[in-house]
């Protein structure tokens, strides 16, 4: 069985199958905000995100994480240290790639297990 959290006529917010939760790229709402800050905005979607899925971040298997400006690395990198669980950090990919809204400093997509 599949089921679609959140959606819509393009894309869904997570779907579950199999045991696995699958978040759509998650980005910003406060778009006037620094990378750290915008980092923490798609962090909280996530944990909510997971948590409606009946997991939560200590159960995510692997992150991609797109940065327009790969500068911006370390200031993300210190939001997300002090989200990730101790001995719970995924695979992890950060690239840098030019997202469709200039003004997003961050976007991240996950795969979580569900307990």
């Amino acid at each position: 069985m599949i089921k679609r959290l959140i959606p819509g006529k393009r894309l869904s917010m997570a779907t579950i199958h199999g045991g696995l939760v699958y978040l759509a790229g998650q980005v910003p709402d406060d778009l006037t905000v620094g990378v750290e800050a915008q980092a923490k905005q798609v962090l909280d979607k996530i944990d909510a995100l997971l948590a409606e899925a009946g997991t939560d971040k200590a159960s995510i298997l692997t992150a991609t994480v797109w940065l327009p400006n790969i500068a911006d690395f370390a200031a993300f990198n210190t939001a997300w240290d002090a989200w990730v669980p101790a001995g719970a950090s995924p695979a992890r990919a950060c690239v840098e790639a030019r997202l469709a809204n200039p003004s997003i400093r961050v976007e991240i997509a996950a795969i979580a297990a569900i307990p």
